[in-house]
């Protein structure tokens, strides 16, 4: 191992590249073309039914309807369960800002709830307690690709009779207790967009077993009108459809979706492992009835403490220097300026908020998780053995240079260079 960090001129541990995303092979190209010379680019055509089956199916649910994004398929499934102005949709503080803006775009309020330590995903105590008379949905966010504590979250649903609307845009192929998100709760919705670990540049998907809810989030998307083999009263849709050649290049990319899940389990695993035995790393605690996470993302908790005062700033400098691209994630959703924004309306169904309501709320979890994780992609755990090994011997050197480091971010800090 180098005697210096490469931040401060030492090797780097790793100078090669990671998997590149989004993978293409001939197959792709192939299902591309062949849309294309079908003739048939968007509505009525026949792969965006395929699509449909196939991913139902994969999930377990008996109805998927295809949208244009993981944002819409929200919206749809809302719409499908009837929420609208003035409702109250509970979410963790801990997810990308789409789980919120999708809420708002119904002119309903998001009120946020704390998350658990061990995995960041919605706490059900916090739920429970964030539930008023006009909550009319909660939607847990399987943050990362792992599965929130549906058993906990679906008891307390069920005994106040509110449905659970599963974020699963970033868990493609999870499961908990062997069934798959997206058919757990009421409904499910899914992203496609270009990070995700199926991936068609945009695109999303509404997963649910209730016919009456499919019929409205089919219409929602459909500009009003529902498709074949399902119902809707009438209502104001929008054009939320898929492409035909999304759903191709997805059909394509299914074919290896179940072998690339499995390697992220894999190699995941061996970073719990291996990072785990550096002091002051802590990988995210894997419930036992998760039988499948998807590692859209792979997540530490980095200890400034036992890093001799090092910054997670400094240690994600030190990280990316040493040739393993990582960043620090989100920040607490309540803080975006766009919410204060949005309670500003005179919608009648807002009368009991104010566009303050979330300035000083504050979840001592999420704050916590927000100022210390650090996040890996998903196209990092498809790597081969030696490459894994090079994230944790990165890792490992950090930590054996940790008062160098330390010291480089007083300097910095008292205006030194």
């Amino acid at each position: 191992m180098s005697e210096k960090l490469a931040i401060h001129g030492g090797a780097p541990v790793f100078e090669g590249s990671f998997p590149h995303w989004p993978i293409v092979d001939d197959a792709d190209r192939a299902a591309l073309i062949d849309a294309m010379d079908g003739g048939v680019w968007g509505l009525g055509g026949v792969r965006s039914k395929q699509f449909r089956d196939a991913w139902a199916k994969f999930t377990g649910a008996h109805y998927a309807i295809t949208t244009s994004s993981g944002t819409t398929a929200l919206i749809c499934a809302m719409r499908g369960l009837g929420i609208g102005a003035g409702a109250e949709v509970i979410i963790p503080a801990y997810t990308f800002q789409a789980t919120a803006t999708a809420i708002l775009q119904l002119n309903a309020i998001p009120v946020f709830a704390d998350i658990e330590p061990g995995n960041f995903c919605l706490d059900a105590s916090a739920v429970e307690s964030a539930i008023t008379d006009r909550t009319r949905a909660i939607m847990p966010v399987h943050v990362a690709g792992c599965p929130a504590d549906m058993d906990a979250l679906i008891a307390i649903a069920e005994k106040q009779h509110l449905p659970i609307i599963e974020d699963a845009c970033q868990a493609h192929g999870a499961a908990w207790r062997g069934r798959g998100v997206g058919s757990i709760g009421a409904a499910g919705a899914f992203s496609f967009q270009s990070s995700k670990n199926l991936a068609a540049g945009e695109g999303g998907a509404v997963t649910t077993s209730d016919a009456a809810i499919a019929g409205v989030a089919s219409a929602s998307r459909n500009c009003g009108t529902p498709d074949a083999g399902l119902e809707s009263a009438p209502l104001a849709g929008a054009n939320y459809r898929m492409t035909e050649f999304q759903a191709a290049l997805l059909l394509s990319q299914m074919r290896r979706l179940p072998e690339q899940i499995a390697r992220r389990e894999e190699n995941a695993a061996v970073l719990d492992r291996e990072l785990g035995d550096v002091p002051g790393i802590r990988p995210l605690i894997r419930d036992e009835r998760v039988t499948v996470h998807a590692h859209h993302l792979y997540i530490f908790r980095y200890s400034t403490d036992v890093f001799a005062g090092a910054s997670r700033a400094a240690f994600i400098r030190a990280l990316q220097a040493e040739g393993i691209p990582c960043h620090g994630g989100y920040q607490p959703l309540y803080r975006a300026s766009f919410l204060a924004d949005a309670l500003r309306g005179t919608n009648e169904g807002w009368r009991h908020f104010s566009d303050r309501m979330y300035e000083h709320l504050r979840l001592p979890v999420t704050e916590s998780a927000c100022s210390d994780a650090i996040w890996l992609t998903q196209r990092l755990l498809l790597s081969d053995r030696a490459q894994i090994q090079a994230i944790v011997d990165a890792v490992a050197k950090i930590h054996q240079h940790r008062s160098e480091l330390a010291k480089e971010g007083q300097r910095t800090e008292d205006g030194g260079c």
